[in-house]
C-alpha cells in the first residue's frame, strides 16, 4: 500500500477506534491483572509502546527520545509497536500485549471510561486535534462558519466524532453530509465541497495532484477541544510502576521537544527504517506544520509543559459530547484522564 492509502486508512481509523465499545470492558478485566514490570539483563525497565499507526511525523518525539537515547538514560528500554491496518491499541492494552499505548483523540479515552474500563490517558502530546476541514480556494471562506450549506465529505466514523462539536458549534446539518471514501477525486470534482483530512496529509496531497493550496481549516484554531497523541495507561500499570511511568512521559516529552524545536534527522531515520513506504518529504513537511501550529507545544503546554492536560480542556470536550448525547450526562469524565505522572505532577 502506498503512502496515501496508508494516510487515509489511518485517517479513519483513528475515528474509528473510539467506538471500541465492549472491547472496553474487556480491558478493564485484562488491565486489573497488570502486574510490576521487571527489568531487563541491564536492568532497564522494559516497556511496550503501541502507536496508532505507521511510522510517521506524527509519531516523531517518541522515535526521537529513542534515537537519542532518552528513555535509556532514564533507566528504561522502549519498545514502539508501530501500529497498522491489524493493529488495535485498545486491544493491545486488554491482553497486556502492551504496557502502554497511544490513544488519538479524546473521543478514544472516553468511551474507555463509558464502558468501565481502567485505563486513563496521562499526557497528551498533541495539545491540538491536526483534524482538519479542507475547502477549495475561496476568498470568501474565512472560517468554518463560512462552511454552511456546503456538502461535507465525511467518513462513516466521523459522524459520531467531530461532527457532533461541529453541528453543535455552527449548525451544520446531517443533510450536508457526503460519503467519503478516501478518494480526493469527489473533493477535486466539486468546488464547493469540503473534505475531512489531517493536517499533515491531506491539504499536502491535495497540492501535490491539483497544483493548488486548498483553504485549510484547523479544528483545534476554532474551539475544538479533543487532545491527540495521548498516552494510555492501565491504572494498575500505573499504580504498580509510577516511577517507570513518569520517566517514559519525561524522556517523552524531551523527545518531542528535540523533535519540534531541533534536528529531527535521527527520529526520521528510525521513522523510515521501520515504516519503507514513508518518505523524507512528506516528513519534512509534516514537522514543519505541526512547529508552525503549536499542535506539540502551543495551549496547556505553554504554560504546563509538553504532554499538559487540564480539567478545563476534558470538561469542556465532555460537555459538547454528552449535550449531544455521545455520552451520558453523569458519566463520570474526570476518570479518563490523570496528570499526577506528568513532570511537576501536572496540573487537574
Amino acid at each position: 500500500m502506498g503512502r496515501r492509502g496508508n494516510r487515509l486508512s489511518r485517517l479513519d481509523r483513528r475515528v474509528m477506534l473510539a467506538g471500541v465499545g465492549a472491547l472496553a470492558a474487556t480491558a478493564g478485566v485484562a488491565a486489573c491483572n497488570q502486574s510490576q514490570v521487571e527489568p531487563d539483563a541491564d536492568g532497564r525497565i522494559r516497556l511496550r509502546f503501541a502507536t496508532d499507526w505507521r511510522a510517521q511525523a506524527e509519531h516523531g518525539g517518541f522515535y526521537q527520545a529513542l534515537a537519542s537515547g532518552a528513555y535509556e538514560r532514564r533507566g528504561l528500554n522502549v519498545q514502539i509497536i508501530q501500529g497498522g491496518p491489524g493493529v488495535n491499541v485498545p486491544q493491545l492494552l486488554a491482553s497486556n500485549a502492551v504496557e502502554l499505548g497511544m490513544g488519538s483523540n479524546s473521543f478514544i479515552t472516553m468511551n474507555l471510561v463509558a464502558e468501565g474500563a481502567p485505563v486513563k490517558a496521562v499526557a497528551a502530546f498533541f495539545q491540538k486535534d491536526p483534524q482538519v476541514l479542507i475547502a477549495h480556494p475561496d476568498p470568501a471562506l474565512q472560517s468554518i462558519a463560512d462552511l454552511e450549506g456546503r456538502p461535507f465529505l465525511l467518513a462513516d466514523a466521523s459522524i459520531n466524532a467531530f461532527w457532533v462539536w461541529l453541528k453543535a458549534h455552527y449548525g451544520f446539518t446531517d443533510d450536508q453530509v457526503r460519503k467519503y471514501t478516501f478518494n480526493p477525486a469527489p473533493f477535486l470534482a466539486d468546488p464547493r465541497a469540503v473534505q475531512q483530512g489531517y493536517l499533515t496529509s491531506e491539504p499536502y496531497t491535495i497540492r501535490k495532484i491539483a497544483g493548488f493550496d486548498p483553504k485549510v481549516f484547523l479544528l483545534a484554531d476554532e474551539g475544538y477541544p479533543s487532545y491527540a497523541t495521548m498516552v494510555l495507561a492501565p491504572n494498575a500499570f500505573a499504580r504498580d510502576n509510577a516511577a517507570a511511568l513518569r520517566s517514559f512521559i519525561a524522556a517523552s516529552a524531551e523527545g518531542w521537544r528535540d523533535y519540534i524545536q531541533g534536528d529531527g534527522k535521527a527520529a526520521d531515520a528510525l521513522i523510515r527504517q521501520a515504516n519503507p513506504d514513508m518518505t523524507q518529504d512528506v516528513l519534512d513537511q509534516a514537522r514543519e506544520k505541526l512547529k508552525a501550529h503549536g499542535i506539540v507545544d502551543g495551549g496547556d503546554a505553554a504554560l504546563y509543559g509538553l504532554g499538559a492536560m487540564t480539567e478545563e480542556r476534558w470538561e469542556a470536550f465532555f460537555t459538547v459530547t454528552s449535550e449531544a448525547g455521545v455520552y451520558p450526562a453523569n458519566l463520570d469524565w474526570r476518570q479518563a484522564f490523570t496528570t499526577q505522572y506528568l513532570p511537576g505532577r501536572g496540573r487537574g
